[in-house]
């Protein structure tokens, strides 16, 4: 099997484009490029993808993938994503070598954000 074949690219749906945009912008310092009024892209973010207008959703329960970011202050993180519109949908929990919680942006997609578990 190549090994130069990696994942490069993700996208989502949005229902809100700009409210989507504004929330990343805010809570984690993304920067976007529009390609029209239905698609805006974020690059060097660990992955580099899009949000495209739909009135389709992304969610774990729905059997979509779930995208995780990593910080190293898993309570901060979560305090900005609660102060710029995310909505928590799983609280923080632990597993063996970190904690995550899971929120809801507001175009209606499931993200993820873990910690590594200090030793």
């Amino acid at each position: 099997m190549p090994s130069n074949i990696k994942l490069n690219y993700v996208e989502f749906p949005a229902k809100d484009i700009s409210a989507t945009k504004k929330f990343f912008e805010d809570a984690f310092g993304w920067h976007f490029i529009d390609y029209g009024p239905d698609y805006t892209a974020f690059e060097n973010e660990g992955l580099d993808g899009g949000f495209y207008k739909s009135d389709l959703t992304s969610l774990a329960s729905n059997g979509a993938a779930l995208l995780v970011l990593k910080t190293s202050n898993l309570a901060q993180t979560q305090s900005r994503v609660e102060s710029f519109g995310g909505k928590i949908s799983t609280p923080i929990f632990s597993f063996p070598g970190g904690s995550r919680f899971h929120f809801i942006e507001p175009s209606g997609n499931e993200f993820a954000v873990w910690c590594v578990t200090e030793t």
